[in-house]
């Protein structure tokens, strides 16, 4: 096999694609059986493509049409794979792969093989053939529906037998591409460093030598002005660990950031992303809208949705997604159905799942366009994006896939002061944001221990009277988040939750665990104030809210009862909180499922009460006249 020439391989490397996007449709039909908790592996660990032996029957085909996709100008359309195979069996799939043409010199050799793999390359997506015809081990044929987004490159279809964990490649279709693969597309629209800015980040095919980026924007009905974008991209040998420095690895194109400054408070605003060729032809995206953000402290009806743990899912039913991130489009669609209801998403940590699979990425990106593009979308770091062995983080696994940190901080803007320490502050009308970074120390003396408390120490009460604090891990409380019978990271708590209670903290998210649960005001494993679901006056603690349950795999319940859980619930939901002045916040967690109201609860209070001294939260007082 080593000698095939280069075509020969390049021929091969087509079946194989042909192959997983069989594999895609039938891990569909899987996941409508197995649907619900999920497994939380990520589909795309499962195939051993590194393994992939090439076993072309001359009379199995594979076709894809149309050959031109998005020529109505949308940045995703459905392809029709034809697969036609004499020798079916109930474990063949179909592969996408992208690019479509790959050479497989440039695999690096594997541990368990004594010679290099003839794909080294991961496909985007997969699903099996019997998936679309329960008679495909009868006939051999099979006729798939699949969704494919612009990621910049060309696709083809590769037909496999033996299962994904024995892949032999046995035919490659034709390729199929979209009408321009570069386009500029999935804006995500994120707070700047200050009130009044708002900042869109976007991914593209072209580079500033290709073409020079740039935003056009301004106030909806006036003359729009235009602001340049600064690009960014990263390379294979940035990745820290495989499978995002080996199979994992795909080109993630040029990243764009742009900033549209001195914005007029609560105003509607038109933008669209540009590139200018070097011919001085020019490349638009389609127009998108936003709201600008009211001024610090304002009066006025202000709402704001936390989540964590979504990740993606694929609305073709492949990729066995529905076993993964079973819940993560209940939650995304719930929010878009809302969408003129909400002002500002926090999705705080374990963004797409990704896992050190990059292809991942702009799928995630394509899912929350329509919630990014249109308000904030505001995100924190978890152990999927930050974690891997000797890179820096505070947990020394490889929950990031080797990604240690560089697809987050490059594919998202946050406003923090460096990147790669992803704490930062934000401001939203009458809400005071400390966001934290769970990944990396947080300990009493650590730099961002330090950082947390200037955050918290800046909030002008007066006029931002509601402060949230918000990690990725539970670095409060949570019952499911039980071992050796503490809850949550006890050093966090033992750490922090003295600030808290010190700068009156009202509300502590958290992600990591995949559910949902509220804790009474909390301080030292007590309940501070006696009342539920209304709360008046001064608050004594800090109300925790474990929010993990955005569509990854559910988690249970720990076997303890604590007195401080007020509220359980192990489904997918979303909290939602509602400003509607200085003096009255409301708290909603609604199921991702109906997108109705679960639980619930009020602060009613005057700036007096924010004031007021509560155990270990008294500012120093004199005898002296």
């Amino acid at each position: 096999m080593r000698s095939l020439s280069f075509l020969y391989m390049e021929f091969l490397a087509m079946l194989m694609l042909i192959l997983f996007q069989c594999l895609i449709f039938g891990s569909a039909t899987a996941a409508v059986v197995h649907a619900g908790n999920g497994d939380g592996v990520q589909p795309l660990s499962k195939v051993a493509i590194h393994k992939a032996v090439y076993a072309v029957h001359e009379n199995a085909s594979v076709k894809a049409h149309p050959l031109v996709l998005g020529t109505k100008g949308g940045d995703s359309d459905w392809v029709t794979v034809e697969v036609d195979c004499p020798k079916p069996s109930e474990d063949d799939w179909i592969a996408v792969f992208s690019p479509a043409n790959f050479n497989s010199t440039i695999c690096q050799p594997s541990d368990d093989m004594e010679e290099s793999p003839y794909i080294c390359s991961a496909p985007i997506k997969y699903t099996y053939a019997n998936d679309s015809n329960a008679e495909y081990k009868k006939t051999g044929k099979a006729l798939l529906k699949l969704q494919l987004i612009n990621q910049r490159e060309n696709f083809s279809f590769a037909l496999f037998s033996g299962g994904i964990s024995d892949p032999k490649l046995v035919a490659v279709s034709n390729v199929v591409s979209f009408a321009n693969p570069k386009a500029p597309l999935y804006p995500r629209l994120s707070q700047g460093k200050s009130w009044n800015e708002m900042t869109v980040t976007w991914t593209s095919g072209y580079n500033i030598i290709e073409a020079v980026p740039f935003v056009e924007w301004g106030m909806e009905g006036e003359s729009q002005t235009r602001s340049p974008a600064g690009t960014l991209t990263f390379h294979q040998n940035d990745m820290c660990a495989p499978p995002a420095r080996t199979v994992g690895w795909r080109d993630p194109g040029f990243i764009h950031t742009g900033f549209l400054k001195e914005l007029w408070p609560n105003s509607v605003y038109t933008y669209k992303l540009g590139h200018k060729l070097v011919n001085g032809s020019y490349v638009w995206s389609k127009s998108y809208s936003f709201k600008s953000s009211p001024y610090p402290g304002q009066d006025s009806l202000q709402r704001v949705v936390i989540f964590g743990d979504m990740g993606k899912a694929e609305r073709d039913g492949s990729n066995e997604y529905k076993n993964y991130q079973p819940g993560s489009l209940n939650t995304t669609d719930q929010l878009i159905k809302d969408l003129k209801n909400i002002d500002i998403v926090f999705h705080i940590g374990d963004i797409t799942y990704a896992n050190g699979y990059i292809s991942q990425w702009d799928q995630f990106t394509s899912q929350v366009e329509p919630i990014a593009s249109t308000v904030p979308y505001m995100i924190a770091s978890g152990n999927h994006e930050r974690d891997t062995p000797n890179s820096g983080s505070f947990y020394d696994g490889n929950d990031s896939g080797g990604e240690c940190g560089v697809l987050a901080e490059t594919m998202f803007y946050v406003p923090a002061e460096n990147r790669a320490k992803f704490w930062y502050s934000t401001d939203y009308g009458m809400f005071h944001f400390c966001i934290a970074d769970s990944e990396h120390d947080w300990r009493q003396g650590s730099e961002q221990y330090k950082f947390i408390e200037k955050c918290l120490a800046s909030a002008d009460r007066r006029k931002q009277p509601w402060l949230i604090f918000v990690a990725h891990r539970v670095l409060g409380y949570s019952s499911s988040y039980w071992k050796d019978g503490s809850f949550g990271e006890p050093m966090g708590r033992e750490s922090l939750q003295g600030l808290w209670q010190k700068y009156k903290v009202d509300i502590a998210f958290f992600g990591h665990v995949h559910n949902y649960e509220r804790t009474c005001p909390v301080y030292q494993g007590q309940c501070m104030d006696t009342e539920k679901s209304h709360y008046s006056g001064t608050v004594n603690g800090t109300i925790n809210v474990v929010v993990g349950g955005g569509g990854s795999h559910l988690s249970g319940f720990g076997p303890t009862q604590t007195s401080w859980s007020l509220y359980k619930d192990s489904d997918f939901g979303f909290v939602k909180l509602t400003a509607f002045n200085h003096s009255s916040l409301l708290f909603e967690y609604k199921k991702s499922s109906d997108g109705n109201v679960y639980d619930s609860f009020t602060i009613s209070r005057d700036y007096r009460d924010v004031l007021a001294c509560v155990h270990d939260g008294c500012d120093p007082t004199t005898l002296a006249s």
